[in-house]
């Protein structure tokens, strides 16, 4: 995709979001944040006061019209590409992918190669099984059941993006029984798989067996999602 493409399909996402949301405050609120970006910067951008944005985002204004929302959502962007556009590239990618960002957090190839090892490391990640390899080139981000509900295995595999020398990251597990046999009837697997949201000792007890068999390295971590999110967007 262009430069423009993302931009544009990223635009009306959002809009239609918020436009069809029960609580469009709520949701703009939920981009805004997710864009990193505070009430008073978005309020300089469209030249009003922060109260405008408080007041849309908190339901005390009337909802507002699709123009207003266009405005709010040129406005993220704007920002956003200012900074560097890296969020505008983010969803593009999982947008490209062809995938809602609601289901792929986030989708990207490294420019060079990293040591598992490391990742593992930066986001406290326990190793449970090895894999046949030590390094990877890319990794997606996924909701473990948001993807297990609504991918078809097709779809499972698209989720490698370019390659599938990649970590695979689930959030939101339990246990990791659901993730890992849903990855059986994927062919073939990632050369790595994260289950977030779990320690070793709540991990399903057939997990490295089914790891080992399928020659994946498999690894565990509970640390805070929004900083994992944030350290993995920035790998590239």
């Amino acid at each position: 995709m262009g430069g423009r493409g993302p931009k544009r399909e990223l635009a009306e996402k959002i809009a239609g979001e918020i436009t069809l949301s029960d609580d469009p405050g709520a949701t703009l609120r939920k981009w805004r944040t997710d864009f990193d970006i505070s009430q008073t910067d978005l309020a300089t951008e469209l030249d009003v006061s922060s109260s405008v944005i408080s007041d849309y985002e908190s339901g005390r204004r009337e909802s507002p019209g699709i123009g207003v929302v266009r405005r709010l959502v040129d406005g993220l962007l704007s920002i956003d590409e200012r900074r560097g556009g890296d969020r505008i590239r983010q969803y593009g990618r999982v947008l490209s992918a062809g995938f809602d960002s609601d289901v792929v957090h986030d989708l990207r190839e490294y420019a060079t190669s990293i040591p598992l090892e490391k990742l593992y490391d930066d986001i406290d990640a326990t190793r449970i099984t090895a894999g046949s390899t030590d390094r990877i080139s890319g990794h997606t981000v996924i909701d473990s059941i948001q993807a297990i509900t609504r991918l078809s295995s097709e779809e499972f595999f698209r989720l490698y993006g370019q390659s599938t020398n990649r970590v695979l990251v689930f959030t939101g597990v339990s246990r990791g029984e659901s993730p890992l046999v849903a990855l059986r009837v994927v062919n073939p697997t990632p050369n790595a798989v994260v289950l977030h949201g779990i320690d070793e000792e709540d991990l399903w007890d057939h997990a490295a067996d089914l790891a080992r068999i399928d020659g994946y390295s498999l690894a565990v971590t509970n640390t805070d999602l929004d900083g994992m999110l944030e350290y993995l967007v920035g790998l590239e």
